[in-house]
């Protein structure tokens, strides 16, 4: 008997445990404080990448207050400006625990209303902003799964902290997660994901993984140095790499590869800008097939 299509929650989960590679983008709205003119500049370039980016096999993971900036919220503009354009199940809204409990519901809830299938749900920048509404996102995902059943929720590890720490997160029942991305890593930083795939497989965890690669654009150092208060940078390797002539576009598929190497095959990649993100990605696809 046909039972017809999996619901689509299922689908999206489907699409990250199933053993085709995924090449997903993170994309980050406009800055808060921004003029109106800049500000719409910004989200009319991202609805043309989002639009072409929702056409190819890939997921879309929008921030919220990423490395500890005020963004623009990332449902409001999207719901109202993509909603006949875009399948909802492409695109997944980040949500931070930077917000009153009160808000995190009804976001969530607004995500389901409007058709997305999953909310990743992370606890936000400790040193900057507001504080958070629960310690740990664990909490809010117990209550936003309470509150709002319907969705799927992905969760957040770091395969630099220690391993089996980081494990015994995604082990706990308490985690109340579907899926969880990982913090950025890099070719040069490999054996800190091997080990974590290692004891992830040996310890039984079954959520789908999906991790960061970053695209590095220059090897400034005062960039690097930045970046490396949120995420650690091999700045050296970078440098070296950069002086050698190596685009950013070949580095970040160096990276994908040795992931694909070691057995993840499910990515997201970071910083490809607001202006002509699908070129970039279309770019790495290319690099990446040669």
């Amino acid at each position: 008997m046909n039972s017809g299509p999996a619901p689509a929650p299922a689908r999206f989960l489907n699409r990250l445990g199933d053993d085709h590679p995924l090449i997903a983008v993170e994309l980050r709205p406009p800055r808060s404080g921004m003029s109106y003119a800049e500000s719409m500049d910004v989200w009319i370039d991202m609805y043309h990448s989002i639009q072409r980016l929702a056409r190819r096999d890939t997921l879309i993971f929008l921030t919220d207050n990423a490395v500890g900036q005020s963004e623009e919220e990332n449902l409001a503009h999207l719901t109202a400006n993509l909603a006949a354009d875009v399948d909802p199940s492409r695109v997944v809204p980040f949500l931070t625990c930077k917000h009153s409990l009160d808000y995190c519901v009804l976001h969530a809830k607004r995500a389901a209303s409007f058709g997305f299938r999953a909310l990743t749900v992370v606890g936000g920048d400790k040193t900057a902003g507001p504080s958070r509404c629960v310690p740990h996102a664990s909490e809010l995902r117990r209550v936003l799964r309470e509150r709002v059943p319907g969705l799927c929720f992905g969760g957040w590890a770091n395969p630099h902290r220690e391993t089996d720490e980081q494990i015994d997160f995604l082990l706990d029942e308490n985690f109340a997660a579907d899926f969880f991305l990982t913090q950025i890593v890099s070719h040069h930083q490999l054996g800190v994901v091997e080990r974590f795939l290692n004891r992830a497989s040996q310890r039984g965890v079954a959520l789908p993984a999906v991790f960061g690669v970053f695209v590095y654009r220059s090897a400034n150092p005062k960039t690097l140095a930045r970046l490396s208060a949120f995420l650690p940078v091999p700045a050296e390797d970078v440098t070296r790499e950069f002086e050698a002539g190596v685009t950013p576009e070949e580095m970040c598929v160096r990276t994908i590869r040795a992931l694909r190497e070691v057995g993840a095959n499910k990515i997201y990649v970071s910083n490809l800008g607001f202006g002509g993100v699908d070129r970039r990605y279309r770019r790495i696809i290319e690099t990446l097939d040669r």
